[in-house]
């Protein structure tokens, strides 16, 4: 019997350029997303493509989701039970308006403490990286 063998290849994936300032834009607004999803709806309810646009007016254009990043998103928080979504139709589109739920807004707050924790550390991380003495995260 005739013994086959694959030889198979790695598929080698770029590596991120460290140095970039797009990539580290780009690693902090995918983390800030779905926090500043739940700050926006924790105001009002709101239509997906309106609460792409609170958040882009929130964080001044830090965050800009898409259509791609909203939905899903919308969609896990929903299926989580953060937010509940209910059909409207407005000019003839059928729209769906969410509204955070009382397990969005604890979710929420556990999220603004996380990121408080971060927050402090970036500080004191931004004294290190300038060469003033002491460690990054006290």
């Amino acid at each position: 019997m005739a013994r086959l063998t694959i030889k198979s290849r790695a598929v080698t994936k770029p590596s991120p350029d460290f140095l970039s300032r797009d990539y580290w834009n780009g690693t902090i607004k995918m983390s800030l997303s779905k926090f500043f999803i739940l700050c926006v709806l924790h105001d009002k309810p709101m239509h997906g493509y309106d609460v792409a646009r609170a958040v882009e007016r929130t964080t001044n254009g830090c965050c800009s989701p898409t259509e791609g990043t909203i939905y899903p998103v919308l969609r896990e928080f929903e299926e989580g039970g953060y937010v509940t979504a209910e059909a409207e139709v407005v000019s003839g589109r059928e729209r769906k308006v969410y509204t955070i739920t009382d397990k969005g807004r604890a979710a929420f707050k556990v999220a603004v403490e996380a990121w408080m924790d971060v927050t402090s550390c970036l500080i004191a991380s931004e004294k290190v990286a300038c060469g003033e003495a002491g460690s990054c995260c006290p």
